[in-house]
């Protein structure tokens, strides 16, 4: 491979057009052609070593004297990390009677979650029910849907037209809700109250409020 056949094989590789080229460097669109093609042997120096710089290469791998280099890693600072890829879900605010949760009347406003949270909707905690799980008051709890839920594990429950968070406890006719905090009481629900307990879905994680 000649010189030029490199210069035009880099520019394509980094999709700029030879009048952007030419631009940069000074010269005419043709002069950049006639580089390519051989045309012109003897590039200045100076006009060479731009030229490689605007290419992101080396004079010499245009000169065919060395590989083209791998591109330099970026140095991240200790402790500085990328922030994950994030998605949108609904925050849910009060919940208008006989509507699904995810009704739009029921729909605050949209929250950033991070992606690889498999969550479809989230709430505001309101109180200290559930301090001992590590959520407080004004965090944001996220919630992936599903009906039912394991024995312990925290989920949110829609009662009536509030919706709850509390660790579910089912045994024969009973279900049971547990707040994570001694100086609540759980809330015990049996045969027809049975009808207004709706599991709407698992806590699978949450934000901190900070204020």
């Amino acid at each position: 491979m000649t010189t030029g056949e490199r210069m035009k094989q880099r520019r394509k590789e980094l999709g700029f057009s030879a009048e952007k080229i030419a631009e940069r460097l000074g010269v005419s669109p043709a002069t950049i052609y006639r580089y390519e093609k051989g045309d012109i042997e003897k590039v200045p120096v100076d006009i060479f070593a731009e030229l490689a710089k605007i290419l992101q290469t080396t004079p010499a791998y245009l000169m065919g004297w060395e590989e083209q280099p791998e591109p330099k890693k970026p140095t991240i600072p200790p402790g500085f990390e990328p922030m994950p890829k994030m998605k949108k879900i609904p925050l849910i605010g009060s919940i208008a009677c006989g509507t699904p949760i995810l009704a739009e009347q029921n729909i605050e406003k949209l929250v950033d979650v991070p992606e690889h949270i498999r969550c479809d909707f989230s709430l505001t905690c309101h109180g200290d029910s559930m301090v001992d799980a590590g959520i407080h008051d004004r965090d944001v709890v996220y919630i992936r849907i599903q009906p039912e839920v394991e024995n312990g594990e925290i989920a949110a429950v829609r009662i009536g037209e509030e919706a709850t968070l509390k660790r579910v406890y089912y045994t024969p006719g009973t279900l049971t809700l547990m707040p994570a905090n001694p100086t609540y009481a759980p809330m015990v629900y049996t045969g027809p109250q049975l009808n207004d307990v709706h599991i709407e879905g698992k806590a699978v994680g949450w934000t901190h409020w900070v204020g």
